[in-house]
């Protein structure tokens, strides 16, 4: 049975087909080759993703990122698509799913939105309330670095708190959004806020958002 992680990473995968190595994306100094070779190195080589959360680790993970983004293109892209090796934990469908959803789903925006003439995606009710689910659990994560209080809202009246704290601003948006928002992608993402001036102002130039 397809997965949402399953449907992301081929979309993902076909985004970057699309663009080409060489186009920009919303990860600051990544362009499509760089994240290609990111998702390949958090899947495949466990030794060196740790660089991801471990400061220390972050020059082996940068070696190794290079290594993979020096291949051929074609060839980064074929091991997008098929995923991680029968050994890593990632290849289990339950942590493939409880992982790689917002994952995939935050990259191919990065992918789409980066680029000039991109369009709005339509999402389905099933894979929204998904991402709403993986939002509410993570929210206090994503927002610790916030610099107001932040109080996400969908337009059904259903809310999850980024970050405690005054003055509280309200963002307002489908769940796919809003979790874009969350993860630090303010400038693009579909939300209406409210709340005190100052306050959103500095919350749109936050650069702590997500993980």
């Amino acid at each position: 049975m397809s997965t949402h992680a399953k449907r992301e990473r081929l979309l993902l995968a076909d985004l970057l087909e699309a663009v080409g190595p060489d186009a920009p994306t919303l990860c600051e100094g990544w362009n499509s080759r760089d994240l290609a070779a990111h998702v390949v190195v958090r899947e495949r080589r466990p030794d060196a993703a740790g660089g991801l959360v471990v400061k220390q680790l972050a020059p082996r993970l940068e070696r190794v990122m290079t290594e993979f983004a020096e291949k051929p293109y074609e060839e980064l892209l074929q091991l997008v698509r098929t995923g991680p090796p029968r050994f890593s934990p990632f290849a289990l469908k339950q942590l493939d799913e409880a992982s790689n959803v917002v994952e995939f789903y935050v990259h191919a925006e990065d992918v789409r939105r980066a680029q000039p003439d991109w369009t709005p995606r339509e999402l389905d009710a099933v894979f929204q309330e998904a991402l709403w689910s993986r939002l509410e659990r993570t929210a206090r994560l994503m927002g610790r670095g916030a610099p107001t209080g932040v109080v996400l809202r969908r337009p059904n009246g259903q809310t999850a708190v980024l970050n405690k704290g005054t003055p509280v601003v309200t963002v307002t948006g489908e769940p796919s959004e809003l979790l874009l928002f969350a993860f630090g992608r303010q400038g693009v993402a579909d939300v209406e806020l409210d709340g005190d001036k100052d306050a959103i102002a500095k919350l749109h130039e936050a650069k702590q958002l997500g993980i």
